[in-house]
């Protein structure tokens, strides 16, 4: 039996010290920005942590409520199997120690949404102890963050303050449903890290299928502990800066943070330990409430539920249905399709994309297939407002348009025209080329007909090219012009080169 090393609310120190450009220039000299983060992340499940109730967004008010939830008299939490497999994923996706003995603690506080009157969450004993994420850092390096733990925890419900000026509406739809508490030891040194440590770990339950990772339905949220030091010195008073659900969201709220508190410092002030909120209209964070201590909370052993064991060997299952990580799908996607770090992380910063990258890249060039799906599909999707599960192009369809630029079928002026008669009809790339006529003329024949018919045409400029060779550009040009656009441009430049005696 492995017992967790107790512990009781995460103690923040220092592990690393930020590079000098991350530091903020302040009045009295350099600051350093120390973040750790507490994410919130509703495990995907159908039903909640203690009941059958479901789980699922939505829903009329208080529809998805069992007796449990409601916290009726009497009523027993029995726990989830599948939300505990779902923490070990989680946990195994970070590389975290797995503890196999853990327990449930009851934390105490009065809210309206919170029908018990306390909270069922994993305190001095959590399921999963330390791991790592990889992120990337401000210089494009790769850091480590290290994971101090996950626990499993009941959500609360939700008040309703905006139906009646004079009184509050509960929804207990949400109350019970499981979550995870993602917490993060403080190695974030700046907001842009803030920003893609979200991002990586969004990623990650994603890729596991642990969390959907629906930031605007609350499903993943993150409380964001801010304080500020001198380069390597002693670590300063943190503020806890709750349920923010953007990465964008994160990084204003680091950022803001930081500098209220350097400007409080430097003014000869100190900082309060304090819980805030971020406005998202004025990119600003306002105090909430005094941060409370665990003390405050009176944690014990809830006496409804028995410890939780789990074996090695269900751990061991797990671990062997894992999918291929982020992590690692960057590195094989720089080493196997030859594509730029940047490029490898755009691609599997979600799996959608990763999957349809690999299914167009099929016996094509992968890195044109990158080249159009990242600027041409990405761009027509972010400029319509389209999500990418909509894609009105197929990975098969794009990796065929792909194809004929590659085989000489078409060119890249012509391509870009059967992409769009490609979102339009829905059609293949091939189907649109053999329809409309649209293959690109190799005809050695017909391009040096076209060639001569512009020298007659323009004798002057022909003596200008053989004395501006960049002039070739231009004829390039005419020549495409007249022929439509289907021309070979390999073949135009080569016969041009030969015609106008250019080296």
């Amino acid at each position: 039996m492995s017992i967790a090393a107790e512990a009781s609310e995460p103690v923040f120190t220092a592990f690393k010290t930020a590079r000098p450009d991350q530091w903020v220039k302040g009045v009295t000299g350099d600051w350093e920005i120390i973040v750790g983060m507490e994410v919130h992340a509703q495990v995907a499940a159908k039903a909640k942590l203690f009941s059958g109730a479901s789980a699922a967004y939505g829903g009329e008010p208080n529809s998805h409520v069992s007796f449990v939830d409601a916290g009726m008299p009497g009523m027993l939490p029995v726990i989830n199997k599948y939300c505990v497999e779902q923490a070990v994923r989680t946990g195994l996706g970070l590389g975290a120690k797995i503890n196999l003995w853990s327990r449930f603690d009851r934390k105490n506080y009065f809210y309206p949404d919170l029908p018990q009157g306390y909270q069922i969450s994993q305190y001095l004993y959590p399921i999963v102890g330390q791991g790592v994420l990889e992120i990337e850092s401000d210089d494009k390096s790769t850091i480590e963050v290290g994971i101090e733990r996950i626990h499993l925890e009941q959500d609360a419900g939700k008040s309703v303050h905006d139906l009646d000026p004079n009184a509050t509406y509960v929804d207990l739809n949400r109350s019970g449903c499981a979550l995870m508490e993602i917490v993060s030891k403080p190695d974030i040194r700046s907001p842009e890290e803030a920003a893609n440590y979200f991002k990586a770990l969004r990623s990650l339950v994603r890729y596991l299928g642990t969390c959907d990772g629906n930031m605007d339905e609350g499903s993943m949220r993150a409380d964001v502990n801010v304080s500020v030091r001198k380069p390597g010195g002693e670590l300063g008073t943190r503020c806890e800066i709750k349920n923010v659900n953007s990465t964008k969201f994160v990084a204003m709220a680091v950022a803001y943070e930081a500098r209220r508190q350097i400007e409080i410092l430097e003014d000869g002030g100190t900082i309060d330990q304090e819980t805030r909120l971020f406005d998202v209209k004025t990119g600003q964070t306002r105090t909430m409430r005094s941060k409370e201590d665990a003390h405050d909370y009176r944690y014990f052993p809830d006496p409804d539920l028995l410890p939780l064991v789990i074996t090695q060997e269900f751990v061991d299952g797990i671990k062997a249905t894992l999918p291929e990580l982020p992590s690692d799908k960057r590195k094989r996607f720089i080493a196997d399709y030859g594509l730029s770090a940047y490029d490898a992380g755009v691609l599997v910063a979600d799996k959608e994309f990763s999957d349809y990258f690999e299914e167009a890249a099929k016996g094509t060039d992968a890195k044109m297939v990158n080249s159009w799906m990242t600027v041409e599909l990405f761009g027509y999707l972010n400029k319509n407002g389209i999500e990418f599960t909509a894609s009105p192009v197929s990975a098969q369809n794009l990796g065929g348009l792909v194809k004929l630029i590659q085989d000489g079928t078409i060119n890249g002026k012509i391509a870009k025209d059967v992409f769009a008669k490609m979102i339009e009809s829905g059609d293949d790339a091939s189907t649109i080329v053999e329809r409309d006529g649209l293959k690109q003329t190799t005809d050695t024949g017909a391009i040096e007909a076209a060639i001569d018919a512009l020298m007659a045409q323009s004798p002057e400029k022909v003596d200008e090219a053989r004395e501006k060779p960049k002039m070739l550009g231009w004829w390039v040009g005419q020549v495409m012009k007249s022929t439509g656009g289907k021309a070979n441009p390999a073949i135009v430049n080569d016969i041009l080169k030969r015609k106008l005696g250019i080296e």
